[in-house]
């Protein structure tokens, strides 16, 4: 008895597992679903995709909601796409946003955005729904060299045809701060783009800044215009203060020249002077000079230190009596 007990439990443990793994390779629940859902596939089929790794619920489930929207779609195709790495759900439900809204959007061209990174589905829902990029502050100075610190708001829309190689929502960014360096320092005074702060709208959507980027751009508002610094003022100063620098050092090297040659002219005076003894020894040796010529000569030499030293002095007291 306890034998029969213990083989009707083996028997029902083996069965239950020959009956998860039929469940486990065999998703009976999901193809269920694809026949009542209008979807004609096979389970061999969805075994098959089992040895492929490929989860069948990744592609019968997206097959669902295109088949219930009224899209024909390859089987296949989807199945191709989810093994290159791309998003089976996110390019239906582009392809179902774009039939509702009206936009011509074909599997293919929605598969290649998809694979080339980009967000198809979003594309689709900017396509309805236009996004509003805002720049950063941007700087700059009109011809009066006043500076203007303007920020704008750009209303772009997708562009899917140009999604796939198209530039992003920087090179926006960057070519409408571009424009608005442009159309600021074109204009005469900074108050002419005060007043009228629609010409550096007119300006930038002029120059066609959407071409070659993944968007439409619908339009451009200035969002607010700030008056900066004075530069024009500003490089006045520094350039004054250049010049005052350069006729400083001018000032400098010429009074440098002139102590130079006043320092030679007395070293050449020095030089003279030490040529005196020499002559008036020649003269002595010569008998133009007289013994009592030089003793005389000597004498009004003696005399004319005294009187120095005695200005000296006198100009000493009154330099310290002037301190005082």
């Amino acid at each position: 008895m306890a034998t029969s007990i213990v083989v009707a439990f083996i028997i029902v443990i083996a069965f239950l597992i020959v009956f998860s793994l039929f469940f486990r390779f065999v998703p009976l629940g999901l193809w269920i679903s694809a026949r009542a859902s209008g979807v004609r596939v096979s389970i061999g089929s969805l075994v098959v995709m089992r040895f492929r790794r490929v989860n069948p619920a990744k592609v019968i489930m997206p097959m669902i909601k295109a088949t219930k929207a009224g899209l024909e779609i390859n089987m296949n195709e989807l199945e191709a796409h989810l093994l290159a790495g791309g998003s089976v759900d996110r390019v239906v439900d582009a392809l179902i946003a774009a039939q509702s809204a009206q936009i011509p959007l074909e599997f293919e061209q929605s598969r290649a955005i998809d694979l080339a990174g980009r967000n198809v589905l979003e594309a689709v829902k900017m396509s309805v729904n236009p996004k509003v990029i805002e720049t950063p502050v941007v700087a700059a100075i009109a011809k009066d060299g006043i500076e203007l610190r303007a920020k704008a708001r750009v209303t772009v829309r997708a562009n899917i045809s140009r999604l796939v190689g198209g530039a992003g929502e920087e090179t926006i960014i960057a070519r409408v701060g571009e424009g608005i360096v442009t159309t600021v320092g074109s204009a005469p005074t900074h108050k002419e783009v005060l007043e009228n702060p629609d010409l550096i709208s007119r300006t930038v959507l002029s120059k066609g800044l959407d071409a070659g980027t993944a968007f439409e751009i619908l339009s451009i508002d200035i969002a607010d215009v700030d008056v900066g610094r004075n530069i024009g003022a500003q490089l006045q100063m520094d350039q004054a203060e250049a010049d005052r620098r350069i006729a400083q050092a001018k000032a400098e090297e010429r009074r440098a020249m002139a102590v130079a040659q006043e320092h030679e002219m007395r070293a050449r005076v020095v030089e003279a002077e030490a040529e005196v003894p020499l002559a008036m020894a020649a003269a002595l040796r010569e008998g133009k000079l007289g013994v009592m010529d030089y003793h005389e000569m000597q004498n009004v030499i003696s005399d004319t230190r005294m009187r120095d030293a005695i200005a000296g002095t006198d100009a000493a007291k009154k330099a310290a009596e002037e301190k005082k």
